[in-house]
């Protein structure tokens, strides 16, 4: 009797998907003869521009990558909506704590925040032309998520920055995830959060994996929106990380859909 054949079950894709992968493809001729060109074109102007900027002033350089990335959401109509500035007081450093589902994620926040801040960024963007001149100039910090220590190492070597209002960016799942749901964090945002005692501002980015998905440059315009949540005392949690981590995580979930929370997976289970 012959063996019987295992038969995979197909892969969950997101309601709405299929019609997305015809419309990129009817969008792939604009993306790839306009926004390619002015993307490479206006990552190396502006990284010129800001790494010379930079040598007087990263405050003033900082705002040369808000123009870049204001332009590149525009190029591809993709607009930003920001709900809840409030929360955010002008003047206080932040530990701003996101989730992560595409690049337009770093396109959309720096655009449209217009406060200043860093991000945390792995070391391979170093090597960018363009993009990685200006984020060393600009004080952006680079670390080695193959060595533990090293990153640790360069999240304490970037707390001087945090003064005068600058905040510090992390995408605590470290890495985009693939389909848009939100992935487990990581400690290292958590832990400087505790050592400086700065407050953490949790930050949900929902909907640009409609406009760029993980792992793929087949782009589409969109609507993305940011929810600013209040800030999160790491004070109030004592010695306790890992319930901070939690209450910070679901304050970010709170402002997602559900299929970015994952509660699709959950409710078909």
């Amino acid at each position: 009797m012959a063996p019987e054949l295992a038969v995979s079950a197909p892969a969950e894709s997101e309601p709405g998907e299929g019609a997305r992968r015809v419309l990129r493809w009817l969008w792939l001729p604009y993306a790839w003869l306009v926004f390619t060109p002015f993307l490479a074109l206006s990552t190396l102007t502006w990284g010129v521009i800001a790494v010379g900027i930079a040598a007087l002033s990263p405050r003033v350089a900082f705002h040369c990558g808000t123009i870049w990335a204001w332009c590149l959401c525009r190029v591809n109509f993709t607009w930003v909506r920001v709900i809840g500035r409030g929360h955010a007081r002008k003047g206080q450093s932040y530990i701003v704590m996101s989730n992560h589902q595409s690049h337009f994620d770093v396109l959309s926040f720096y655009g449209h925040w217009g406060r200043q801040f860093r991000w945390v960024m792995k070391e391979e963007l170093r090597r960018v032309p363009g993009l990685g001149w200006y984020c060393a100039a600009g004080g952006h910090v680079f670390i080695d998520r193959s060595d533990r220590q090293k990153a640790f190492a360069s999240l304490q070597a970037a707390a001087p920055l945090l003064a005068g209002g600058i905040s510090v960016f992390f995408f605590p799942e470290g890495r985009r995830s693939p389909d848009g749901r939100m992935r487990e964090f990581k400690k290292g945002g958590f832990v400087m959060a505790q050592q400086m005692g700065l407050p953490i501002l949790p930050v949900s980015i929902s909907d640009t994996r409609h406009v760029l998905p993980a792992r793929s440059f087949r782009l589409l315009p969109g609507l993305v929106t940011i929810r600013i949540h209040p800030p999160i005392d790491p004070a109030a949690y004592g010695e306790d990380r890992d319930r901070l981590m939690a209450d910070t995580r679901a304050a970010i979930a709170s402002g997602l859909s559900d299929w970015e929370r994952g509660q699709a997976a959950e409710m078909a289970a």
